[in-house]
């Protein structure tokens, strides 16, 4: 019999999801009347073979023994009915609990005909209604399985006691009756449970199949609309998916189900070598049609056996061309700004050398001429300033242990800026090395600590430079005791220019975030109820 899964719609309707193990009222799923349909197809195997065994040898089974015509007559009518039972399966499939019903009383009825027709329990033809019985609780989820093992023990027993008062059969003969019938409740007792344990199994794994569908469909999706290539590869070399970006990189639509040597050489090579452990997980291969540059990333997919590898594809020239173009963006941004912060010098410039031109007195003219210095000095930082950002992309990394590199940095800061030594104390709470350029780093250090110093209460130790550890994070602090940044301030402290000094060019707080950032590290500011808190975080070595 069939126990064919059905949809998740139709499990409702199934006496599993209430608890009474059959369908319930006006909806029943198609597999039950599959299964229906395959127990009366048995129905008319077996009819079909008692009847021939009336007719053909019918002394080598002994069957019909005691009444020849009686036992042809009823297989005929059984074979009858269940073919009328068939018809009705395909005809009319409606009230499914009486035509369920219906044919495991034709089957116990034909069977007790059968038996008092072979000479009663003797025959063993008794046993045939376990199957009926078995079949009936898997076709119908249980449902009035007990009430079928009922009245097949009752068909048994009264076939037994036709055959004592007809035919003076020992009344000893009531045990094996018994017996069976005790054989019946059990059989339709356990068949039940396993039917429903069945029917919740297939229910979960429709459920989970459906499940599993929508996740394939949602991955395929996402594979298809990123904006990287992605190529799946077997063990083999064979491409199992490529989404539309892949094919595009590769030159040819179609890539899936084929070799990725056969269109794609040197991808397949950084592939084989990343595979072997003699090549890098991210390797840099040219397209076969362009020739452009493209970024390879290799991710092992983490299923069994290990032999799926995910290919990720990054187009460099296009990330070149982004790049370029918001470099140039910022470029433009920059000298608008640029423009305007060197127009105030030089009107300050130009109007003191048109008095200095006019005024003959030296007091005045000494003013004059501080102006005209001091504003130059200004530009000539704004130039150095800018000059250092353009050679941001230049950074020539190195380990650093901190510890040393800060002990040396604070003494020759101290002595250029004239600061005392006890102004600024070191706390090196742990031992990081930080991959960083030595210049790069200096100059970030620099302006950070001469903003801490110009904001402090120039009192011992009111800078703090601190270096410790947050997980996995390493971490630098800049730390003063100053009145530190007001709230509103805080969005516009890295913007280029901005300002609370009045001779200060505004660029230093930018620069040293555009140096950390080239660095692959990260600059930002911690606020604080006191002072000012300025922070270097990056991946520190495992502690």
């Amino acid at each position: 019999m069939s126990t064919a899964a059905f949809p998740r719609s139709d499990v409702t309707a199934i006496g599993v999801a209430r608890g009474s193990g059959g369908p319930g009222p006006g909806e029943v799923p198609e597999s039950f009347w599959t299964s229906l349909k395959y127990f009366n197809v048995y129905r008319l195997i077996v009819a079909a073979l008692f009847l021939a065994t009336a007719f053909v040898h019918p002394d080598l089974l002994d069957l019909g023994g005691a009444d020849r015509r009686l036992f042809a007559v009823t297989a005929a009518a059984y074979l009858a009915v269940a073919a009328g039972f068939h018809l009705a399966l395909l005809r009319a499939p409606r009230n499914f609990t009486f035509q369920v019903t219906a044919q495991v009383m034709a089957d116990i009825a034909a069977i007790a005909v059968l038996m008092y027709a072979s000479g009663g329990f003797k025959s063993g033809l008794a046993v045939m209604l376990l199957i009926s019985l078995a079949g009936a609780a898997l076709v119908s989820g249980g449902l009035l399985t007990l009430f079928y093992a009922a009245v097949a023990s009752i068909a048994v027993l009264v076939e037994q006691a036709l055959q004592v008062l007809v035919h003076d059969a020992s009344t000893a003969n009531f045990v094996q009756p018994g017996l069976l019938a005790i054989g019946y409740f059990a059989t339709a007792s356990i068949t039940n449970r396993l039917a429903q344990r069945v029917i919740l199994n297939e229910r979960v794994a429709r459920q989970r199949a459906a499940e599993l569908a929508n996740q394939l469909r949602i991955n395929d999706l996402v594979i298809q609309d990123v904006q990287d290539g992605v190529l799946v590869v077997d063990g083999n070399g064979l491409v199992r998916q490529a989404n539309r970006r892949a094919e595009a990189l590769a030159g040819r639509g179609g890539a899936e189900l084929e070799q990725l040597d056969g269109y794609w050489p040197e991808l397949a090579v950084s592939l084989d070598a990343w595979r072997g452990g003699t090549g890098a997980s991210v390797a840099t291969v040219t397209t076969p049609g362009a020739g452009g540059p493209v970024r390879a990333r290799f991710t092992d997919a983490g299923v069994q056996g290990g032999c799926i590898t995910v290919v990720f594809l990054e187009d460099l020239s296009k990330l070149e061309e982004q790049a370029r173009q918001l470099k140039l963006a910022a470029l433009g941004r920059l000298t608008a700004n640029i423009a305007h912060e060197i127009r105030n010098p030089l009107s300050a410039i130009t109007h003191a050398a048109d008095l200095l031109r006019e005024e003959n007195r030296a007091p005045p003219r000494e003013r004059l001429t501080r102006i005209i210095r001091d504003n130059a000095y200004r530009l000539d930082r704004m130039v150095r300033d800018i000059m250092e950002l353009n050679r941001r992309d230049r950074a020539h990394r190195e380990p650093i242990r901190l510890a040393g590199f800060l002990a040396t940095f604070v003494d020759e800061f101290a002595q250029a800026e004239r600061v005392p030594a006890e102004g600024i104390v070191l706390e090196c709470r742990s031992e990081p090395v930080l991959e960083f350029d030595r210049v790069h780093l200096n100059q970030v250090l620099w302006n950070l600590v001469r903003n801490a110093w110009r904001h402090s209460s120039k009192s011992p130790g009111c800078v703090r430079i601190v270096v410790d550890r947050t997980g996995a994070r390493a971490e630098l602090h800049v730390v003063d005791d100053g009145p530190g940044v007001p709230r509103e301030l805080v969005p516009q402290l890295f913007e280029p220019f901005f300002t609370t000094f009045s001779s200060g060019t505004g660029l230093g707080l930018y620069i040293a975030r555009e140096l950390c950032a080239a660095n692959g590290v990260a600059l930002d500011y911690v606020v604080r109820d006191r002072g000012a808190d300025f922070r270097i975080q990056w991946q520190g070595q495992p502690a």
